[in-house]
């Protein structure tokens, strides 16, 4: 924790600092002809609901989606999650510390713990809410989503993901057995409680994929399960494993009851035939949040492209290809997922999510509610919780110190005229 982490927290609290600061953020455009000018400005409360599995980088009191709404001028309501109350409470608390130093209004930082879902609902519906993030379950979510939408209220969801890595033949010919070492390294890692964790695997048929998934069974098998973050991840993980098998997946390794005295279940390997994903692909990516994960034998590439093209929207896509001359399966594989996730990683598994202000976290549904948006990433993750002011006419001392025309700071980047600059 302090060393991954609580560097990530500070970071990513420093960039949104840096973004506040400077404002280019808001993308301030000036049409001085047409005496034009508009900016993204707050958009009043935000309502974050942090998710289990990161108490520090995306809790409602100290991580991204808090980063991001703080920075963009609203204040925000925290909604602690239930596995970590307490270091919740000490980050609204250090808020409290910083926001008395500063002279900002108390209410810029408020928290709440465990409400009933009408609570929630009600709250991201409330008039007076400008917008919400939310990280977690996809029914809670798309509960949340339904009360926000029939208000008129955005809302910005991370919801679930699969996250599909396709192994082409030749890359699996070509170094099959450190893709073995790095799929089991990332699927395993966390005991699999990432939501960019690798819980679909895509391959051809073939004497290299057989020798793959035998390959990772045998360290599935090997390796000490890791605990799970709560009696109700231990569960949930249970109800999917069950869902799959149930529905053809045959059970590899792993399975069965949990692992006495502590929060854990075996590793879990499964596999699938490409006939039998694509005669119900929904059921086949129900998503396995923990360590588990499911390979799909696609009978050729052609059959694979297919799956592809039926699978939901994700976090991320993996094409691993051959590293030693062109590999001729890459174009169309890509050229069908791309399409489907946020980020698409080629040679590199997709654990981990870097503090960068090119990161896309973000993707279709039901990655998340909305394609265009990312959850990590400043300053882009800023402008979920902004709306696009423009005003008209307005004299120069009446109008945001962005659209003035002196520049205060002198390293804002600006729209005037047609032309970026900091004058």
């Amino acid at each position: 924790m302090a060393d991954v982490e609580l560097p990530r927290t500070i970071n990513q609290l420093r960039l949104a600092a840096g973004a506040a600061r400077t404002g280019s953020w808001a993308m301030p455009v000036i049409d001085s002809k047409a005496s034009i000018r508009s900016c993204y400005e707050p958009l009043g409360p935000v309502c974050v609901f942090g998710p289990n599995n990161f108490p520090f980088a995306f809790n409602s009191a100290s991580g991204g989606d808090f980063a991001a709404a703080i920075a963009a001028g609203n204040p925000v309501i925290a909604k602690a999650n239930s596995s970590h109350p307490e270091t919740t409470r000490r980050f609204a608390a250090l808020a409290m510390e910083a926001i008395e130093q500063t002279g900002l209004p108390a209410a810029t930082v408020q928290l709440i713990y465990r409400t009933t879902h009408e609570d929630g609902e009600r709250m991201v519906s409330d008039h007076r809410c400008g917008a919400t993030g939310y990280t977690g379950s996809r029914s809670a979510g798309l509960a949340l989503k339904a009360a926000a939408d029939a208000a008129g209220k955005p809302i910005y969801l991370e919801l679930s993901s699969v996250n599909p890595v396709v192994l082409t033949p030749a890359a699996l010919a070509e170094r099959g057995e450190k893709l073995v070492d790095e799929f089991v390294g990332s699927v395993l890692m966390g005991a699999g409680q990432f939501c960019t964790n690798p819980g679909l695997v895509l391959v051809v048929k073939g004497e290299a994929s057989d020798k793959f998934v035998a390959s990772v069974a045998e360290k599935f098998a090997a390796a000490t399960p890791g605990t799970l973050l709560s009696p109700a991840v231990t569960k949930s993980l249970g109800r999917a494993i069950e869902t799959l098998v149930g529905a053809g997946a045959k059970l590899l390794t792993g399975g069965g009851e949990p692992l006495p005295g502590r929060c854990a279940r075996a590793n879990t390997w499964m596999s699938a035939s490409g006939k039998q994903f694509l005669a119900d692909p929904e059921i086949f990516q129900t998503e396995a949040f923990g360590n588990a994960s499911l390979v799909v034998v696609a009978d050729d590439v052609d059959q694979l492209v297919a799956i592809i093209d039926s699978l939901e929207g994700n976090l991320t896509g993996c094409i691993y290809s051959k590293t030693d001359g062109d590999d001729s399966d890459y174009d169309p594989i890509a050229f069908a997922l791309a399409p489907k996730v946020g980020r698409l990683l080629n040679d590199k598994m997709p654990t981990g999510v870097a503090v960068s202000p090119a990161m896309n976290h973000g993707g279709p549904y039901p990655a998340t509610g909305h394609p265009g948006f990312t959850a990590v990433g400043i300053p882009a993750s800023m402008i979920r919780f902004a709306k696009l002011t423009c005003y008209d006419n307005v004299r120069d001392s009446r109008l945001p110190w962005l659209l003035q025309d002196k520049n205060p700071t002198g390293k804002t980047w600006r729209c005037i005229d047609g032309e970026w600059t900091t004058r």
